[in-house]
């Protein structure tokens, strides 16, 4: 679990721009990669979380359900001295184990997680067609949930962390009908 709960950047923000190493194909990806995109989706996770755990597969499940139709990508900024089990070679494991059909970046010097101001994992950002910020979603150290339009935090039971793939599901295919991509 996460020690730092991340600051949340302004809804309205334009993504932040990066260019990182995936760690399965390692060529470099950039933001604008993805700027013909109607979404994009910028997951901040990593492989040891216990949070990221209860969810990675169905963030697998995102990018295989909207290939084509929105931008994914994840970016892991952990320090891999203190986390080794979020090293690059730990990412792609996981990315190959899951089948992520998404790119799956590590941020070494960790600017591209302070230019998101992401401290903790998992983080979601989504970004409309402009790339301006309509969405984001935190898990917090005290195990609270932030749905940042509404900016009332839940607390969440083990058993809720479990489900927590499936509310992320149905917040991005909300968000996603909202900017009328279809799910």
């Amino acid at each position: 679990m996460a020690r730092t709960e991340s600051t949340m950047l302004t809804l309205g923000t334009v993504a932040p721009d990066f260019a990182l190493t995936d760690v399965v194909t390692e060529k470099t990806v950039c933001r604008d990669d993805f700027k013909d995109s109607d979404a994009l989706l910028v997951l901040f996770i990593c492989a040891h979380c216990p949070y990221v755990k209860h969810v990675e597969e169905e963030l697998a499940r995102i990018g295989k359900d909207y290939e084509g139709r929105i931008a994914l990508v994840a970016i892991s900024s952990n320090d891999v001295v203190a986390y080794p089990q979020d090293a690059p070679e730990e990412m792609k494991k996981q990315a190959e184990r899951l089948g992520f059909r998404f790119p799956y970046l590590y941020d070494e010097t960790q600017e591209v997680a302070r230019a998101y101001d992401a401290a903790c994992t998992p983080d979601f950002f989504l970004f409309d067609a402009g790339m301006t910020l309509v969405q984001e979603e935190v898990v917090t150290e005290t195990g609270n949930r932030i749905a940042v339009e509404t900016g009332t935090p839940v607390t969440w039971t083990e058993e809720q962390i479990k489900e927590r793939g499936e509310k992320i599901v149905e917040i991005v295919k909300k968000t996603l009908r909202e900017q009328h991509v279809n799910a």
